[in-house]
Protein backbone atom coordinates (compact mmCIF):
# COMPACT_ATOMS: atom_id res chain seq x y z
CA UNK A 1 0.00 0.00 0.00
CA UNK A 2 1.34 3.75 -0.66
CA UNK A 3 3.07 4.79 2.52
CA UNK A 4 1.85 8.32 2.46
CA UNK A 5 -2.23 7.28 1.72
CA UNK A 6 -2.45 4.77 3.95
CA UNK A 7 -1.15 7.57 7.08
CA UNK A 8 -2.90 10.14 5.62
CA UNK A 9 -6.06 7.98 5.63
CA UNK A 10 -5.55 7.18 9.63
CA UNK A 11 -4.87 11.16 10.25
CA UNK A 12 -8.29 11.42 8.57
CA UNK A 13 -10.51 8.50 10.62
CA UNK A 14 -8.72 8.83 14.24
CA UNK A 15 -8.92 10.41 16.82
CA UNK A 16 -7.08 13.68 17.59
CA UNK A 17 -5.56 14.87 20.53
CA UNK A 18 -7.37 18.05 20.20
CA UNK A 19 -10.77 17.11 19.87
CA UNK A 20 -11.05 20.63 17.23
CA UNK A 21 -8.90 18.96 14.80
CA UNK A 22 -11.43 16.44 14.03
CA UNK A 23 -14.36 19.19 13.79
CA UNK A 24 -12.72 21.39 11.07
CA UNK A 25 -11.41 18.11 9.56
CA UNK A 26 -15.10 17.36 8.67
CA UNK A 27 -16.06 20.90 8.00
CA UNK A 28 -13.71 21.00 5.69
CA UNK A 29 -15.14 17.71 4.12
CA UNK A 30 -19.16 19.20 4.89
CA UNK A 31 -17.88 22.38 3.19
CA UNK A 32 -16.45 20.47 -0.24
CA UNK A 33 -19.53 18.23 -0.46
CA UNK A 34 -22.11 21.22 -0.09
CA UNK A 35 -20.29 23.23 -2.53
CA UNK A 36 -19.99 20.56 -5.46
CA UNK A 37 -23.72 19.41 -4.39
CA UNK A 38 -24.68 23.09 -5.53
CA UNK A 39 -22.38 22.72 -8.61
CA UNK A 40 -24.66 19.20 -9.41
CA UNK A 41 -28.12 20.68 -8.65
CA UNK A 42 -27.53 24.31 -10.52
CA UNK A 43 -25.94 22.47 -13.64
CA UNK A 44 -28.38 19.68 -13.97
CA UNK A 45 -31.52 22.74 -13.47
CA UNK A 46 -29.88 24.89 -16.04
CA UNK A 47 -29.28 21.14 -18.66
CA UNK A 48 -33.16 20.48 -17.91
CA UNK A 49 -34.03 24.30 -18.27
CA UNK A 50 -32.28 24.36 -21.63
CA UNK A 51 -33.62 21.05 -22.69
CA UNK A 52 -37.14 22.55 -21.97
CA UNK A 53 -36.46 25.41 -24.26
CA UNK A 54 -35.35 23.33 -26.65
CA UNK A 55 -38.45 20.90 -27.00
CA UNK A 56 -40.80 24.29 -26.98
CA UNK A 57 -39.44 25.89 -29.55
CA UNK A 58 -39.47 22.70 -31.42
CA UNK A 59 -42.86 22.19 -31.02
CA UNK A 60 -43.08 24.99 -33.72
CA UNK A 61 -39.59 26.48 -35.29
CA UNK A 62 -38.60 24.18 -37.74
CA UNK A 63 -35.20 22.68 -37.84
CA UNK A 64 -34.19 24.79 -40.38
CA UNK A 65 -35.40 27.71 -42.17
CA UNK A 66 -35.13 29.52 -45.46
CA UNK A 67 -36.47 32.85 -46.19
CA UNK A 68 -35.83 35.55 -48.91
CA UNK A 69 -32.72 38.42 -48.32
CA UNK A 70 -35.29 40.84 -49.53
CA UNK A 71 -38.41 41.04 -49.37
CA UNK A 72 -40.86 39.38 -47.21
CA UNK A 73 -41.73 36.68 -49.70
CA UNK A 74 -40.57 34.87 -52.77
CA UNK A 75 -42.12 32.85 -55.49
CA UNK A 76 -42.24 29.13 -55.12
CA UNK A 77 -41.72 28.42 -58.77
CA UNK A 78 -38.24 30.06 -57.84
CA UNK A 79 -37.47 27.74 -55.29
CA UNK A 80 -35.20 24.43 -55.67
CA UNK A 81 -37.82 23.04 -53.37
CA UNK A 82 -37.38 19.57 -55.46
CA UNK A 83 -33.71 19.72 -55.06
CA UNK A 84 -33.94 20.24 -51.10
CA UNK A 85 -36.69 17.95 -50.05
CA UNK A 86 -35.09 15.07 -51.87
CA UNK A 87 -32.28 14.97 -49.55
CA UNK A 88 -32.14 11.53 -47.39
CA UNK A 89 -31.51 13.89 -44.28
CA UNK A 90 -34.72 16.18 -44.96
CA UNK A 91 -37.60 14.57 -43.19
CA UNK A 92 -40.06 17.31 -43.92
CA UNK A 93 -40.06 20.02 -46.41
CA UNK A 94 -42.89 22.58 -45.94
CA UNK A 95 -44.02 25.82 -47.47
CA UNK A 96 -45.27 28.71 -44.95
CA UNK A 97 -46.42 32.12 -45.24
CA UNK A 98 -47.33 34.56 -42.78
CA UNK A 99 -48.11 37.96 -41.59
CA UNK A 100 -49.64 40.30 -38.77
CA UNK A 101 -53.51 40.10 -39.07
CA UNK A 102 -56.49 41.87 -37.08
CA UNK A 103 -58.95 39.11 -35.98
CA UNK A 104 -62.14 39.96 -35.03
CA UNK A 105 -64.43 37.54 -32.56
CA UNK A 106 -67.70 38.77 -31.30
CA UNK A 107 -67.07 42.49 -30.24
CA UNK A 108 -63.29 41.56 -29.39
CA UNK A 109 -60.48 42.07 -31.04
CA UNK A 110 -56.87 41.94 -31.28
CA UNK A 111 -53.80 41.89 -33.64
CA UNK A 112 -51.88 38.36 -34.22
CA UNK A 113 -49.90 37.26 -36.74
CA UNK A 114 -51.53 35.21 -39.17
CA UNK A 115 -49.17 31.84 -40.35
CA UNK A 116 -50.18 29.76 -43.23
CA UNK A 117 -48.90 26.09 -43.13
CA UNK A 118 -49.47 22.53 -44.91
CA UNK A 119 -51.25 20.27 -42.84
CA UNK A 120 -48.31 18.23 -42.17
CA UNK A 121 -46.82 20.88 -40.56
CA UNK A 122 -48.43 19.50 -37.40
CA UNK A 123 -47.07 16.46 -37.70
CA UNK A 124 -43.72 17.96 -38.49
CA UNK A 125 -43.75 20.01 -34.83
CA UNK A 126 -45.66 17.55 -32.88
CA UNK A 127 -48.29 20.85 -32.25
CA UNK A 128 -51.41 18.12 -32.79
CA UNK A 129 -50.71 16.74 -30.16
CA UNK A 130 -50.47 20.30 -27.99
CA UNK A 131 -53.79 21.78 -28.51
CA UNK A 132 -55.28 23.17 -25.57
CA UNK A 133 -59.00 22.77 -26.62
CA UNK A 134 -60.13 21.47 -29.43
CA UNK A 135 -58.53 19.78 -32.41
CA UNK A 136 -56.72 19.82 -35.32
CA UNK A 137 -59.06 20.42 -38.14
CA UNK A 138 -58.16 20.99 -41.91
CA UNK A 139 -60.00 22.90 -44.10
CA UNK A 140 -63.29 22.09 -46.69
CA UNK A 141 -64.40 23.05 -49.66
CA UNK A 142 -66.38 25.81 -48.21
CA UNK A 143 -65.36 26.09 -44.53
CA UNK A 144 -61.89 27.07 -42.83
CA UNK A 145 -60.37 26.57 -39.75
CA UNK A 146 -58.06 28.64 -37.72
CA UNK A 147 -56.13 27.60 -35.00
CA UNK A 148 -55.37 30.21 -32.13
CA UNK A 149 -52.19 30.59 -29.67
CA UNK A 150 -53.82 30.10 -26.24
CA UNK A 151 -53.08 33.90 -25.20
CA UNK A 152 -55.00 35.06 -28.70
CA UNK A 153 -57.68 32.74 -27.94
CA UNK A 154 -58.29 34.10 -24.48
CA UNK A 155 -57.68 37.68 -26.00
CA UNK A 156 -60.62 37.09 -28.01
CA UNK A 157 -62.63 35.43 -24.91
CA UNK A 158 -62.92 32.22 -27.43
CA UNK A 159 -64.41 28.94 -25.84
CA UNK A 160 -64.52 26.44 -28.43
CA UNK A 161 -67.30 24.59 -25.99
CA UNK A 162 -69.64 27.28 -26.94
CA UNK A 163 -73.10 25.88 -28.31
CA UNK A 164 -73.50 28.79 -30.45
CA UNK A 165 -69.85 29.95 -31.68
CA UNK A 166 -70.08 32.57 -34.42
CA UNK A 167 -67.02 32.65 -37.12
CA UNK A 168 -63.86 34.61 -36.97
CA UNK A 169 -62.57 37.41 -38.72
CA UNK A 170 -59.43 38.02 -40.39
CA UNK A 171 -58.77 41.45 -41.80
CA UNK A 172 -55.64 42.46 -43.63
CA UNK A 173 -55.12 45.81 -45.15
CA UNK A 174 -55.13 44.76 -49.51
CA UNK A 175 -51.88 45.28 -51.30
CA UNK A 176 -51.49 47.99 -54.16
CA UNK A 177 -54.63 49.05 -54.81
CA UNK A 178 -55.33 52.83 -54.99
CA UNK A 179 -56.82 55.10 -51.81
CA UNK A 180 -60.39 54.54 -51.27
CA UNK A 181 -63.02 57.04 -49.77
CA UNK A 182 -64.90 54.09 -48.21
CA UNK A 183 -62.85 51.88 -45.34
CA UNK A 184 -64.04 48.94 -46.63
CA UNK A 185 -62.32 49.14 -49.68
CA UNK A 186 -58.95 49.37 -47.80
CA UNK A 187 -59.10 45.88 -46.78
CA UNK A 188 -59.40 41.96 -47.41
CA UNK A 189 -61.70 40.51 -45.18
CA UNK A 190 -62.41 36.02 -44.85
CA UNK A 191 -63.89 34.42 -42.47
CA UNK A 192 -62.83 31.18 -41.24
CA UNK A 193 -64.00 28.31 -37.77
CA UNK A 194 -62.31 28.45 -34.92
CA UNK A 195 -61.00 24.84 -34.90
CA UNK A 196 -58.65 24.46 -32.39
CA UNK A 197 -56.34 26.46 -29.04
CA UNK A 198 -52.69 25.29 -28.82
CA UNK A 199 -50.55 26.19 -25.53
CA UNK A 200 -46.65 25.48 -26.54
CA UNK A 201 -45.27 28.92 -24.86
CA UNK A 202 -45.72 32.53 -24.08
CA UNK A 203 -43.45 33.03 -26.84
CA UNK A 204 -45.89 31.43 -29.37
CA UNK A 205 -49.15 31.70 -27.78
CA UNK A 206 -49.44 35.37 -27.78
CA UNK A 207 -48.40 35.75 -31.11
CA UNK A 208 -49.57 33.14 -33.74
CA UNK A 209 -52.96 31.88 -34.95
CA UNK A 210 -52.64 29.14 -37.61
CA UNK A 211 -54.44 28.74 -41.08
CA UNK A 212 -54.39 26.87 -43.80
CA UNK A 213 -51.71 27.72 -46.59
CA UNK A 214 -54.13 28.29 -49.14
CA UNK A 215 -56.19 30.21 -46.92
CA UNK A 216 -53.47 32.90 -45.60
CA UNK A 217 -52.08 33.29 -49.52
CA UNK A 218 -55.99 34.35 -50.99
CA UNK A 219 -56.29 36.86 -47.99
CA UNK A 220 -53.17 38.35 -48.37
CA UNK A 221 -53.46 38.44 -52.20
CA UNK A 222 -49.93 36.46 -52.49
CA UNK A 223 -50.85 33.15 -54.51
CA UNK A 224 -48.41 31.47 -55.63
CA UNK A 225 -45.99 32.93 -53.19
CA UNK A 226 -44.28 32.63 -49.76
CA UNK A 227 -42.48 33.76 -46.76
CA UNK A 228 -40.46 30.58 -46.19
CA UNK A 229 -39.51 26.85 -46.65
CA UNK A 230 -39.60 25.01 -43.15
CA UNK A 231 -37.20 21.95 -42.43
CA UNK A 232 -37.49 18.83 -40.48
CA UNK A 233 -34.00 17.02 -40.07
CA UNK A 234 -33.19 13.75 -39.25
CA UNK A 235 -31.72 13.92 -35.70
CA UNK A 236 -28.87 11.91 -36.08
CA UNK A 237 -27.61 14.70 -38.96
CA UNK A 238 -25.20 17.14 -38.45
CA UNK A 239 -27.43 20.29 -38.22
CA UNK A 240 -24.50 22.87 -39.34
CA UNK A 241 -23.04 20.33 -42.28
CA UNK A 242 -26.77 20.06 -43.78
CA UNK A 243 -27.25 24.26 -43.54
CA UNK A 244 -23.76 24.58 -45.48
CA UNK A 245 -24.96 22.39 -47.78
CA UNK A 246 -28.12 23.80 -48.42
CA UNK A 247 -26.57 26.91 -48.84
CA UNK A 248 -25.16 26.53 -51.34
CA UNK A 249 -28.00 24.57 -53.59
CA UNK A 250 -30.29 28.20 -52.43
CA UNK A 251 -27.67 30.76 -53.56
CA UNK A 252 -27.08 34.38 -52.32
CA UNK A 253 -31.24 35.18 -52.57
CA UNK A 254 -32.19 33.27 -49.44
CA UNK A 255 -31.17 32.94 -46.24
CA UNK A 256 -30.98 29.80 -44.74
CA UNK A 257 -30.73 29.63 -40.61
CA UNK A 258 -30.95 26.53 -37.76
CA UNK A 259 -33.52 26.61 -35.10
CA UNK A 260 -30.52 27.81 -32.48
CA UNK A 261 -30.02 31.11 -35.20
CA UNK A 262 -33.46 32.15 -35.21
CA UNK A 263 -33.73 31.92 -30.91
CA UNK A 264 -29.79 33.05 -30.77
CA UNK A 265 -30.79 35.49 -27.92
CA UNK A 266 -32.39 32.77 -25.11
CA UNK A 267 -29.75 30.23 -26.09
CA UNK A 268 -26.99 32.14 -25.78
CA UNK A 269 -28.79 33.86 -22.24
CA UNK A 270 -29.52 30.19 -20.94
CA UNK A 271 -25.83 29.08 -21.62
CA UNK A 272 -24.39 32.75 -20.29
CA UNK A 273 -26.15 31.96 -17.21
CA UNK A 274 -25.15 28.50 -16.52
CA UNK A 275 -21.67 29.76 -16.79
CA UNK A 276 -21.78 32.09 -14.77
CA UNK A 277 -23.39 30.59 -11.88
CA UNK A 278 -20.84 28.16 -12.15
CA UNK A 279 -18.25 30.85 -11.55
CA UNK A 280 -19.86 32.23 -8.72
CA UNK A 281 -20.49 28.38 -7.16
CA UNK A 282 -16.61 27.63 -8.07
CA UNK A 283 -15.63 30.98 -5.70
CA UNK A 284 -17.84 29.38 -2.66
CA UNK A 285 -15.83 26.53 -3.69
CA UNK A 286 -12.45 28.24 -3.25
CA UNK A 287 -13.46 29.97 0.12
CA UNK A 288 -14.36 26.53 0.97
CA UNK A 289 -11.56 25.12 0.66
CA UNK A 290 -9.54 27.49 2.93
CA UNK A 291 -10.87 24.91 6.01
CA UNK A 292 -8.32 22.58 4.29
CA UNK A 293 -5.13 25.15 5.19
CA UNK A 294 -6.68 25.94 8.40
CA UNK A 295 -7.14 21.75 9.24
CA UNK A 296 -4.03 20.91 7.81
CA UNK A 297 -2.03 23.80 9.68
CA UNK A 298 -3.59 22.53 12.90
CA UNK A 299 -2.74 18.50 11.89
CA UNK A 300 1.06 19.70 11.40
CA UNK A 301 1.38 21.07 14.10
CA UNK A 302 -0.39 18.04 16.13
CA UNK A 303 1.46 15.56 14.64
CA UNK A 304 5.34 16.99 15.38
CA UNK A 305 5.71 13.87 18.00
CA UNK A 306 4.62 11.32 14.83
CA UNK A 307 6.72 13.09 12.67
CA UNK A 308 10.12 13.18 14.65
CA UNK A 309 9.22 8.97 15.00
CA UNK A 310 8.88 8.52 11.34
CA UNK A 311 12.10 10.96 10.63
CA UNK A 312 13.86 8.68 12.85
CA UNK A 313 12.53 5.34 11.03
CA UNK A 314 14.33 7.11 7.91
CA UNK A 315 11.44 8.93 6.46
CA UNK A 316 12.41 11.82 4.28
CA UNK A 317 11.12 15.26 4.08
CA UNK A 318 9.73 14.19 0.97
CA UNK A 319 7.43 11.90 2.69
CA UNK A 320 6.62 13.98 4.88
CA UNK A 321 5.28 16.45 2.51
CA UNK A 322 3.48 13.76 0.66
CA UNK A 323 1.85 12.43 3.99
CA UNK A 324 0.31 15.97 4.58
CA UNK A 325 -0.67 16.56 1.00
CA UNK A 326 -2.42 12.87 0.24
CA UNK A 327 -4.50 14.31 3.72
CA UNK A 328 -5.62 17.52 2.28
CA UNK A 329 -6.67 15.60 -1.06
CA UNK A 330 -8.64 12.98 0.73
CA UNK A 331 -10.76 15.42 2.42
CA UNK A 332 -11.19 16.96 -0.64
CA UNK A 333 -12.04 13.67 -2.60
CA UNK A 334 -14.00 12.89 0.19
CA UNK A 335 -16.60 15.86 0.52
CA UNK A 336 -16.49 16.10 -3.30
CA UNK A 337 -17.33 12.32 -3.73
CA UNK A 338 -20.45 12.67 -1.15
CA UNK A 339 -21.51 16.14 -2.53
CA UNK A 340 -21.45 14.46 -6.06
CA UNK A 341 -23.36 11.58 -5.09
CA UNK A 342 -26.06 13.33 -3.06
CA UNK A 343 -26.24 15.74 -5.59
CA UNK A 344 -27.52 13.15 -8.27
CA UNK A 345 -29.28 11.43 -6.06
CA UNK A 346 -31.74 14.90 -5.68
CA UNK A 347 -31.68 15.28 -9.22
CA UNK A 348 -32.48 11.60 -10.02
CA UNK A 349 -35.72 11.96 -7.00
CA UNK A 350 -36.74 15.63 -8.83
CA UNK A 351 -36.74 13.63 -12.21
CA UNK A 352 -38.87 10.78 -10.90
CA UNK A 353 -41.01 12.04 -8.06
CA UNK A 354 -41.17 15.42 -8.81
CA UNK A 355 -40.32 17.05 -5.81
CA UNK A 356 -40.04 20.66 -6.58
CA UNK A 357 -43.75 21.27 -8.11
CA UNK A 358 -44.61 24.46 -10.35
CA UNK A 359 -48.34 25.07 -10.25
CA UNK A 360 -49.55 26.99 -13.39
CA UNK A 361 -46.04 26.34 -15.27
CA UNK A 362 -45.60 25.11 -18.36
CA UNK A 363 -44.30 21.74 -16.68
CA UNK A 364 -45.59 19.98 -13.52
CA UNK A 365 -42.21 20.06 -12.15
CA UNK A 366 -39.12 22.06 -12.15
CA UNK A 367 -37.13 20.19 -14.86
CA UNK A 368 -33.57 18.90 -14.24
CA UNK A 369 -31.31 17.32 -16.44
CA UNK A 370 -27.76 14.78 -15.55
CA UNK A 371 -25.18 14.69 -17.91
CA UNK A 372 -22.13 13.21 -17.68
CA UNK A 373 -19.54 16.09 -18.91
CA UNK A 374 -21.01 17.90 -15.96
CA UNK A 375 -19.51 15.35 -13.25
CA UNK A 376 -16.41 16.10 -15.20
CA UNK A 377 -16.03 19.16 -15.18
CA UNK A 378 -17.25 19.27 -11.60
CA UNK A 379 -14.52 16.73 -10.76
CA UNK A 380 -11.52 18.54 -12.73
CA UNK A 381 -12.45 21.76 -10.74
CA UNK A 382 -12.33 20.34 -7.00
CA UNK A 383 -9.24 18.49 -8.14
CA UNK A 384 -7.54 21.44 -8.80
CA UNK A 385 -8.91 23.45 -5.82
CA UNK A 386 -8.04 20.53 -3.85
CA UNK A 387 -4.36 20.58 -5.29
CA UNK A 388 -3.78 23.89 -4.66
CA UNK A 389 -5.24 24.05 -1.25
CA UNK A 390 -3.26 20.94 -0.06
CA UNK A 391 0.02 22.18 -2.04
CA UNK A 392 0.69 24.99 0.64
CA UNK A 393 0.21 23.57 3.57
CA UNK A 394 2.27 20.48 2.81
CA UNK A 395 5.33 22.15 1.11
CA UNK A 396 5.80 25.31 2.82
CA UNK A 397 4.06 24.65 6.52
CA UNK A 398 5.78 21.75 7.08
CA UNK A 399 8.83 23.50 6.65
CA UNK A 400 8.13 25.77 9.16
CA UNK A 401 6.69 23.94 11.94
CA UNK A 402 9.02 20.34 11.47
Amino acid sequence: MNVPFYIAKRYLISKKSHNVINIISWVSVTGIGVGTLALIIVLSAFNGLQTLVEDLYASFDPDIKITAVTGKTFHISDFPKEKIASRKDVVFCLESIEDVALFKYSDKQTVATLKGVEPSFYKMTGLDSLMFDGKVSFDEEENHYLHFGYGIADNLSLYLGSKFQDKVSVIVPKRGNKKSFLPTDEFNRKYANAAGVFSVSPDFDTKYVLSSLSFAQELLNHKGKISSVELKINPDANLDKIKTEIESIVGSNYKVQTRYELNELIFKTNETEKWITFLILTFILIIASFNIIGSLTMLIIDKKKDVWILKTMGASNTLIQKIFFAEGMLINLLGAFTGMVLGALICWAQQTFGLLRLNGGIVDFYPVELQIMDFVNVTGLVIIIGVLASWYPARILTKRHL
